[in-house]
């Protein structure tokens, strides 16, 4: 089978991918320069959660799968897969030369032979540069753009029952690509380069404004002394059009608002809907606090509670996490902010906290936190408190 590396390997795109390929038989390397990430894989140990991860590494770290921080090994592969998103600048603008700057240092350490992929969001047109950037290089490009479309913390079951798109510069790139990808994808998509980098960046705008436009519904409804939830429910309550209204709630993480301001530059900053979400979910934070503010007046010294610091419910990854913005704002008012989280390192337990608290913010709506009901003023975006 073939050899196949994954440049950042040890990261959230990284293992679910190479755990999925591990489980077909392929040969599989994680290169990462974090050393305690690529101990804890070859410990058999994930560094984060990810659903139906486990068994798998049991199943096959150090048989067909290894975790190293050389990069030398990278010259004993077949296929080199890049795993470099590109990111944003402080305004908002795509850093393309990174991903360029990226892909070029690990060039010396690569063939023209070697089958390259590309797998995370990129701003459209950089595929095309990549492939300009081999061409000079190894006086030809093997290269395919294979972008993951997966739920962080779900990501392993996901690539088994999520169609995977392909664009190729090649029909023998498009050919290789295929033959990896159809033995864990159900179906391929095949579409140009700048095709495929569109449909990453969409899926992912889609999905930032639809929280933006359920955010501000419940700002506006909650802003007038209205229950949004009483609202919310009655017009989802055996209405189908209504079926996938999603509910408020913090819009974070590190892939939604930075390819809703990728898809915003590459249409030269005249994508008004998508500046707009990100004004409102950004906004969002600042309006829980206010919120707060207006039901036990000012939070100078007082104990407000904050339940939640991760991204997403009943995960671990703080990453982009805006209930860290909710915290600077508490603290801009002067509160004295208790933090809990199930899933990070905590400074006291839930039950303390909630003795001490004169107000609470939910931050992340974990499981964990269904059954409180809490006895001094709170403010829940999520509705998970709600009661009608």
């Amino acid at each position: 089978m073939k050899k196949i590396c994954i440049i950042g390997g040890c990261g959230h795109v990284g293992i679910p991918l190479g755990l999925a390929l591990a489980s077909r038989k392929f040969n599989v390397t994680l290169v990462d320069i974090n050393e305690d990430a690529v101990k804890k894989i070859n410990n058999c140990v994930l560094p984060f959660k990810e659903e139906g991860a486990e068994n798998i590494l049991k199943a096959h770290i150090s048989k067909n799968l290894v975790a190293v921080t050389d990069k030398a090994k990278i010259k004993e592969q077949d296929v080199v897969i890049f795993v470099t998103g590109t990111p944003v600048d402080e305004h908002h603008n795509p850093k393309v030369q990174d991903v360029l700057k990226v892909i070029s240092s690990y060039l010396p350490l690569m063939n023209k032979n070697q089958l390259v992929i590309l797998r995370s969001t990129i701003f459209p047109g950089t595929t095309e540069l990549i492939t300009r950037l081999l061409k000079e290089h190894f006086g030809l490009a093997n290269l395919a753009f294979c972008p993951e479309r997966i739920l962080q913390g779900k990501g392993v079951e996901e690539i088994f029952n999520l169609p995977q798109i392909i664009a190729a510069v090649s029909e023998e790139a498009y050919r290789e690509a295929e033959g990896i990808f159809s033995l864990i994808s159900p179906k391929i998509i095949r579409l140009e380069s700048k095709e495929a980098e569109l449909v990453k960046l969409i899926t992912n705008t889609w999905r930032y404004l639809e929280f933006a436009a359920a955010n501000a519904f419940y700002m506006m409804v909650e802003n007038d002394g209205v229950d949004f939830y009483k609202v919310y429910n009655a017009l989802k309550e055996d209405y189908p059009r209504a079926a996938n209204f999603p509910k408020a709630g913090l819009a974070a993480g590190p892939c939604l608002f930075k390819d809703t301001m990728q898809l915003s530059a590459y249409y030269q900053n005249n994508f008004f809907l998508g500046q707009s979400a990100m004004l409102i979910n950004e906004g969002l934070p600042n309006f829980l606090v206010m919120q707060l503010e207006k039901k036990i007046g000012s939070l100078v010294n007082k104990n407000i509670a904050l339940l939640g610091m991760t991204f997403k419910a009943n995960n671990d990854d703080i990453r982009e996490s805006l209930s860290f913005k909710i915290k600077k704002l508490l603290e801009f008012k002067m509160a004295k902010v208790l933090i809990h989280d199930p899933y990070v390192d905590n400074i006291s337990p839930l039950d303390e906290i909630l003795e001490k608290a004169e107000g609470i913010i939910l931050g992340t709506p974990h499981n964990e936190y269904k059954q409180i009901y809490p006895k001094v003023p709170f403010v829940d975006c999520w509705g998970l408190w709600y009661k009608d």
